[in-house]
């Protein structure tokens, strides 16, 4: 396994296990224990969260595991998010609170929920364009000055949104959650990576398969993209296309890290195989190519 140095102190390692899925794995309090465990095998020690994960259920869920094993805490790094409300009953629409006391209020509640003292990083879910800098500051420095958080980032914001929250912090941003996969490269054109290469911070990265879709797409990119990859998984001599879709990933000079949500030990294992293998310029190009359906300019 590799491991990324995000702030004094703190290294993720390469690769991220994810929760967002963790009802559908259909695990027992020990089976997820046992899991939990062959992941720490593995090299994999940074857990994501997010307070909304599971109807607001999969925090707790994860916790009853902790709760019987906090031997098991000291070797993690765990994250969490917040800002995003549900509708429900008490909320009439889908909306975003950044706002000081519900972020303070989030975090005890995630930290009651998974029976752990602090977080590794709180994350801001999305970006809102009703957010207040100020409010957002304010809790980061309760949260750090208590313990509660050690650091602090964003997920899924632009370089303008992300700027104008730095100008407002006392703390540090040391990484941003984004979505990307080789199907889904907008966050190498619209600035996101470039940002992070110039803050020197590493992006996490969300959905880094396309959901299934290198798998199971059937439009002209994915069928392209499919191809390029067969090539290159036989030039590298990787067991199948996923790896090589994390390698394409893993070459990055951002060095981004990229979260599984498989609750399958064996479907963990692919991203971290693929730490082995590093593509050429050519290689990385015939991916891009493949996908864009037109030769670079």
């Amino acid at each position: 396994m590799e491991y990324v140095t995000m702030a004094e102190g703190l290294e993720f390692s390469r690769v991220v296990l994810g929760f967002w899925r963790l009802l559908d794995w259909n695990l027992s309090t020990d089976e997820l224990i046992r899991y939990l465990e062959e992941c720490l095998d593995l090299g994999i020690t940074t857990m994501d969260h997010a307070d909304i994960y599971g109807d607001y259920t999969v925090e707790e869920k994860f916790g009853e595991a902790m709760k019987k094993r906090p031997d098991l805490r000291d070797k993690m790094q765990i994250i969490s998010k917040c800002g995003i409300v549900y509708k429900s009953e008490t909320a009439r629409v889908k909306y975003y609170n950044y706002g000081t006391d519900y972020i303070i209020g989030q975090v005890e509640k995630s930290l009651k929920y998974m029976g752990i003292d602090h977080l590794d990083t709180l994350l801001l879910h999305r970006p809102s364009p009703f957010m207040d800098p100020e409010e957002i500051s304010r809790a980061f420095e309760t949260l750090l000055k208590e313990g509660k958080v050690r650091t602090f980032g964003v997920s899924n914001f632009l370089p303008d949104e992300f700027r104008l929250l730095k100008s407002y912090l006392t703390v540090p941003l040391i990484t941003n959650q984004i979505e990307l996969s080789p199907l889904r490269m907008g966050n190498m054109e619209n600035g996101v990576m470039n940002l992070c290469l110039e803050e020197r911070i590493h992006p996490m990265l969300w959905s880094p398969l396309a959901g299934g879709r290198i798998f199971t797409g059937q439009g002209e990119e994915e069928i392209r993209l499919r191809e390029v990859l067969e090539v290159i998984r036989e030039e590298i001599g990787a067991e199948d296309i996923d790896e090589v879709a994390f390698a394409w990933l893993f070459s990055h000079p951002a060095k981004p890290i990229p979260i599984t949500g498989s609750g399958e030990i064996g479907l963990a294992e692919r991203p971290v195989k693929a730490l082995k293998y590093r593509l050429t310029p050519e290689q990385w190009f015939m991916v891009w190519t493949a996908v864009k359906g037109h030769k670079v300019p």
